[in-house]
């Protein structure tokens, strides 16, 4: 029992890491979806675990897997659309009043 909560401190060091890192980097759209990518799967290990220690059904754990993929997706191509409009990937460099 001990082991199974120490594993699900790491994970939450692991989240809150993301989250962290997410607000310190707002520089970069690429380190924006790495530390939410992280965040997902770390809130995805916390899922299972949590779900395997008592036997309930992990199904919610396939729609938040779904959620992250989804979400990594839409990322890239924001990514994309905005390095080919703009040459970089600094959300400063997004002109709203263009």
């Amino acid at each position: 029992m001990t082991m199974h909560l120490s594993l699900f401190s790491i994970r939450l060091i692991i989240v809150l890491i993301a989250i962290t890192t997410l607000i310190l980097q707002r520089k970069h759209l690429l380190n924006a979806l790495l530390s939410l990518e992280i965040m997902v799967l770390g809130l995805y290990l916390m899922m299972i675990s949590s779900f395997l220690g008592s036997g309930r059904s992990a199904f919610l754990t396939f729609i938040i897997l779904t959620f992250g993929a989804c979400e990594a997706s839409v990322g890239l191509a924001l990514l994309v659309a905005l390095i080919r409009a703009y040459g970089n990937d600094f959300i400063s460099s997004i002109n709203i009043h263009k």
